[in-house]
Parts: structure tokens; sequence; C-alpha cells
């Protein structure tokens, strides 16, 4: 007869190495597209998000897609897949504490899709003290973030603490409430 202990119970279900949850790579300088491309071609589900931005060159101006987050890019795994990640050319680490990484919350990542399909996100200094505020309505409720003043608009700049990063979300009559 064979006797399971408590500990062996509770693991013999999925451990939190095998749950699949969004974490952050830290890439090589101007890599982020070809490291996109390749969690693609790896089957990695990844979010490089992009913004557009006007650039004068010598001879005419052009329109460029860069990413939000320079020297970051998005992907959602197992840490058990971590290695296979890391083989990835371009990517340096992923972002955490020592040696383990820390996920990001599913609600940041739902808020980066939200503002990549809206539209007129563009990055933004990561701010040290500011009034923070909360959406009251509309499509991005629930959203925590500063609101500043931005070329004769209203702005809303949301922070992301675990890569130290910011956008602001055009916001001209959105509801907020203060959080202090």
């Amino acid at each position: 007869m064979q006797v399971q202990s408590k500990w062996q119970d509770a693991h013999r279900g999925i451990s939190a190495d095998e749950e699949d949850h969004w974490y952050a790579a830290y890439t090589r300088p101007n890599h982020e597209k070809k490291v996109a491309e390749q969690l693609d071609l790896r089957n990695i589900e990844q979010l490089l998000p992009l913004y557009s931005s006007m650039r004068q060159w010598k001879d005419r101006r052009v329109r460029l897609m860069r990413p939000l987050f320079p020297g970051y890019v998005f992907l959602r795994i197992s840490l058990q897949k971590r290695l296979q990640v890391l083989e990835v050319p371009g990517i340096a680490s992923l972002v955490g504490f020592g040696s383990r990484p820390v996920c990001m919350s599913e609600e940041d990542i739902r808020f980066l899709r939200c503002c990549m399909h809206e539209g007129n996100v563009e990055p933004y200094p990561y701010p040290a003290v500011g009034s923070r505020v909360r959406v009251k309505g509309g499509p991005l409720t629930g959203l925590k973030g500063v609101v500043v003043r931005l070329k004769n608009r209203a702005g809303l700049v949301v922070s992301f603490d675990l890569i130290q990063r910011s956008v602001t979300v055009e916001a001209d009559q959105i509801d907020v409430e203060p959080l202090d």
C-alpha cells in the first residue's frame, strides 16, 4: 500500500512553473521587431506594442512604427520554456528579481492591447511622483494613471512599474476619480 503525503497531493496538479503567464523580455538595443518575429516562428505568443512616429530625414518626412517600450517585448510562456526563450537571438534576459522572472499582470497586457486598438498612444517619461487617478467610465474603465497636460489636450500617463516605462493615452474628456 502506497501512502501519499499532503505535499504530494498538493503538487500533483499544475505547478506555477507550468502555467502560462506574461513576462517582459529585455532585448538587445533595436532588436525588438526581430525578437518578435523569432518568437512568432517558435509559436510563442508575444506582444510588441508599436506607435507611429513622424521623423524628418534630410530629403523627406517619414512615418515609422517604433516600439512603445524600447528594449522590451512581452511574451506569454510557462517558466518551463524559459530556456527556449533565452535562446532566441536578441533576448538578453527576462525581467525579474535575481534569477527569478516576475510575471506581468493580465490587466497591464489587456490595457496595452486596448490602447493599441484605440491608437493615440506614445511613450512618456516615467513619473517620479504625481496625482494618481482611476478611470471610471469608457473603454479604459479601471485603468490607473497620472493626469497630465499635453499640447492643449489632456492625457493620462500609465506607468508599468516592472519595467519602469510609461505611455500617454489621449484623454480629452475622461471620467476619473482620485486614488489618494
